[in-house]
């Protein structure tokens, strides 16, 4: 939202001149990566005598020297310091989020950032700390200043009019939700033509903060209410629950979900007591960010919950791994579409397809897409569709309501067939522009949720996770396959054999020994590609070369192969019985096999790509 101010006449004012003292390029660099170069101005002559500074970004001697429109006039932001949430990533504040997000909106146009000393609204850091405790004690920020006997807001923006009015920026369009600082500078003879808000910046410890500055002081801040669980502060007041206590929980659900398998199979879909357990136990949660009442955590986490619930159920667990990937991939996406999914809580449930591409044809306000897309898993559980489309040779994504699809119910198959993976269709359909994203641009480290979201897992590219679901349940279902074989050896009685049990055979000890090293082989190789991964995300560095992306993949289709052949060693030494639909071995011989053939575990290809990167001659498929 915009608010514009052409009705309101600026008085003219004659403020004390301030001169520019000095200027210096400095180039500035983001946590997240994001990169420019900011011209420092510092000043003399400034009417309270402190030492703010003027962060002239992007093409701003152009926007500041007469524009031709006022919607060409510079952007400007009065940013207060905050050394709690500037520097040290405070979250009781938003001023962190703001700061990062006003540079590259600022420098995108040509404008200023003024940088003003006014720590705590001008009440300085000590005093702000102490205010901190005060609203630990139930103040809001407000009262608790008045408490300390402080003004509500002790900040006079003469400074920053002066700071303008050196660089010739006499009207300005003003990045802020504060309406105090837009009535000041206008006061000042500053004009300002318009009010444009900066994002929400929600955190689980700044909606009580955030409200106030909207409930007390107007400011324009796009809030849900207190308590309600909507928007992007949904379930912030549940405790997010350590990774052990979340895997704990995960481990309380095998018994039912072995249970439910062959019902599992049979609706060919999650059961909804399978759903409403998993829901609870927070498991679609993981990736979300905690802004949105989300977990926030990590690849580790991620990929040992896909490899536990496969001890149980494969399907579930490949079901489960790809429903909380793309609530991970919705909160990359930009704000209004995150405003949108995660209005109903912070696990919106979305199916997603690229096989094969579809079409995508623009029209006013957005594209028309047609196409018919295979293996929407988990789409009987969802409520939207992220579907591929190609504009030419861009890629899109298009998040679509799965209302809006013909759901092609196609999935009858040998293996994971509770996943639901059927296909979905559309002929000539509406996509609003909002709703469509660059495909490069998703995928990437630098993505638009990164700006918005500060958990460690959102800056991961789409890669990364994608190719992690079907190695983890491959391997966590030959850990179920090995541990029945042990079950059965122990009380097996073989025929044409002299043993009491199948244990007491010497071929069936090294059959057993065997497959148990083929697991831990499995394990190794899979431990290795998610200590690669979970390291580079975590520290946020730079993409991985081709030999580190080579080395990721190969490492998961060995701990593949690894898990199928164990679980073969171990079908093929169970006897005839285990092929009755109702015996676990074969429900899980059946669905590693299919996981064999997943692009992320199709061996053929991936060692072709591996020894690629490895030899250094150049992976040449983009994807893999």
């Amino acid at each position: 939202m915009t608010i514009a101010f052409e009705t309101i006449a600026a008085p003219a004012v004659a403020l004390p001149p301030a001169t520019v003292r000095s200027r210096v390029t400095v180039p500035l660099r983001f946590p997240d990566g994001y990169a420019t170069d900011a011209e420092v101005l510092t000043f003399h002559g400034l009417a309270d005598g402190k030492e703010h500074l003027l962060l002239a970004l992007g093409g701003w001697e152009q926007s500041s020297t007469g524009p031709a429109r006022e919607e060409e006039a510079p952007l400007v932001r009065l940013h207060s310091e905050c050394l709690t949430g500037d520097v040290f990533g405070s979250e009781r504040c938003d001023c962190g989020p703001q700061l990062r997000e006003a540079v590259e909106e600022i420098a995108a146009v040509g404008g200023f950032l003024l940088y003003l000393r006014q720590e705590g609204r001008g009440i300085g850091l000590y005093s702000k700390l102490d205010a901190y405790e005060l609203q630990d004690a139930g103040y809001d920020t407000y009262e608790a200043n008045v408490a300390l006997g402080h003004k509500e807001d002790e900040r006079d923006y003469t400074a920053g009019a002066q700071m303008l009015a050196a660089v010739g920026a006499t009207t300005v369009r003003l990045l802020s939700n504060n309406p105090d600082k837009a009535a000041q500078l206008i006061s000042l003879g500053v004009d300002v033509t318009a009010q444009i808000p900066t994002g929400v910046h929600l955190s689980p410890s700044n909606f009580r903060y955030l409200a106030a500055k909207r409930d007390h002081t107007a400011h324009t801040l796009d809030l849900p209410q207190n308590g309600a669980g909507s928007s992007l502060v949904a379930a912030t007041s549940d405790a997010v629950p350590s990774p052990e206590e979340l895997l704990a929980r995960v481990d309380a659900l095998i018994p039912r979900l072995r249970e439910r398998a062959e019902e599992t199979e049979r609706l060919r879909r999650l059961p909804e007591d399978t759903m409403a357990e998993l829901s609870a136990a927070g498991v679609f949660r993981i990736l979300a960010p905690k802004a949105v009442g989300g977990f926030g955590m990590g690849m580790e986490t991620y990929a040992t919950v896909i490899r536990r619930l496969a001890q149980g159920c494969a399907s579930t667990a490949w079901t489960v791994g790809h429903l909380a990937e793309h609530v991970w991939m919705l909160a990359r996406w930009p704000r209004q579409v995150q405003q949108e999914v995660f209005a109903d809580g912070p696990a919106p449930m979305a199916a997603a397809t690229g096989a094969p591409l579809g079409a995508a044809e623009k029209v006013p306000g957005g594209y028309s897409i047609s196409g018919t897309w295979s293996f929407a898993s988990g789409v009987m559980h969802s409520e939207w569709a992220l579907l591929a489309a190609h504009d030419g040779d861009t890629r899109l994504q298009c998040l679509v309501p799965v209302s809006e699809l013909e759901l092609l119910d196609v999935w009858h198959t040998a293996g994971l067939r509770g996943t639901g993976s059927n296909d979905l269709r559309a002929r000539s359909l509406f996509v609003p522009g909002y709703r469509t994203l660059d495909w490069s641009l998703l995928a990437a480290a630098d993505n638009p949720g990164s700006r918005i979201h500060q958990d460690p897992i959102i800056h991961a590219p789409v890669a990364m996770l994608l190719n992690m679901v079907a190695p983890a349940a491959a391997l966590g279902a030959a850990e179920y396959a090995v541990e029945l074989f042990r079950e059965r050896m122990m009380v097996r009685k073989v025929k044409n054999t002299a043993e009491n049990r199948q244990a007491d055979s010497p071929l069936a000890q090294a059959r057993f020994s065997q497959a148990y090293g083929l697991l831990a082989t499995a394990r190794l190789h899979w431990e290795e590609a998610l200590r690669m991964v979970s390291a580079s995300h975590e520290r946020r560095l730079p993409p991985q070369t081709d030999e580190e992306r080579a080395a990721y993949r190969l490492s998961l289709a060995l701990s593949g192969a690894a898990s199928a052949e164990a679980v073969q060693l171990v079908a093929s030494g169970s006897g005839g019985s285990i092929h009755r639909l109702a015996h676990p071995l074969q429900r899980i011989q059946r669905d590693v096999n299919v996981l064999l053939n997943h692009p992320t575990l199709s061996i053929d290809p991936i060692l072709e790509q591996a020894g690629r990167g490895l030899l250094g001659l150049g992976i040449t498929i983009p994807s893999f």
